[in-house]
């Protein structure tokens, strides 16, 4: 009889003979990008180098901000005065009801975005709301801890996991930041805004899954003061943005003991003609009628 497999504190199922054959099965990549259709980045850059600062908004330390951005123009995210991650949430301004899709993001893209990778709306939409077209954190690439920036693996911090795990009631949580933050911008109670909260872009948070137990991790951001990222909006944007509680997610977050700073979101608009043939992406081609 071949004993059960105690490597994990859950496994009791019995260890198959062909264990080790059956876990070197190659992957297969679930979602080949080779006909994605790809950013015109060099057009992108060029009009990028036309543009003049026309809003700037501040996420206050442990807040959140909102912002709008008109389809065509670019926003820059911005570390300030020590190192800060940032949760994003982005709508299309003129329907609320297309959001940012972290979950399909991850699939195309990986588990953590940077320079020309895209941030793809929710069904039926699916198409893209904004690209990434610069990125000062992009040399970081992958730690030896499998740990890497800006991530649509994790969820948001929220007052609900806080209660579940430990008890508390943290308003100052990202996603309560951003409930707030909506709530002011559209006029509405915060039980009506919260539904439109939704798993965000960690901004400039350093992440990844441990090798051991698969569990999500932190460490600390290695983002500096002047560390930006700046994205192009594909369509008209309502963002909005929490500076994190935990500051730059060193040692713990929804709390608050960490040492926290504001973020910086500037609209950067471009002169006139300087996006040539740029038309805003098309919503899914799909006939929507689900074989009925």
């Amino acid at each position: 009889m071949t004993p059960p497999d105690t490597s994990a504190p859950h496994r009791t199922a019995t260890l198959p003979d062909d264990a080790d054959a059956r876990r070197a099965v190659a992957p297969v990549i679930c979602y080949p990008v080779e006909t994605l259709p790809r950013p015109d980045l060099a057009l992108y850059r060029a009009a990028l180098a036309t543009t003049q600062v026309t809003a700037r908004v501040i996420a206050p330390a442990r807040d959140a901000a909102t912002f709008r951005v008109p389809a065509g123009s670019f926003f820059r995210i911005s570390c300030q005065d020590g190192p800060q991650v940032g949760d994003l949430n982005l709508w299309n301004a003129a329907d609320l009801t297309e959001r940012f899709y972290s979950g399909k993001t991850r699939a195309l893209h990986g588990t953590h975005v940077s320079t020309g990778d895209r941030l793809w709306s929710c069904f039926p939409h699916l198409r893209p709301m904004a690209t990434i077209v610069q990125d000062t954190l992009d040399w970081y690439g992958i730690d030896a801890y499998g740990g890497s920036v800006h991530d649509v693996i994790g969820t948001r911090c929220d007052p609900y996991t806080g209660a579940l795990l430990a008890g508390t009631h943290y308003h100052r949580c990202c996603h309560s930041n951003l409930t707030r933050a909506l709530a002011a911008e559209l006029g509405i109670p915060a039980r009506q805004a919260e539904p439109m909260v939704h798993d965000v872009l960690n901004v400039f948070m350093c992440t990844g899954f441990t090798r051991d137990t698969g569990q999500y991790f932190m460490k600390a951001s290695p983002v500096r003061p002047g560390d930006a990222l700046t994205l192009f909006a594909e369509v008209d944007l309502l963002g909005a943005l929490s500076a994190c509680p935990g500051g730059d997610c060193s040692s713990e977050h929804s709390s608050d003991t960490a040492l926290c700073h504001p973020l910086l979101i500037e609209v950067l608009t471009p002169g006139s003609d300087s996006l040539p043939g740029w038309q805003p992406p098309l919503r899914s081609a799909y006939d929507g009628s689900h074989g009925l």
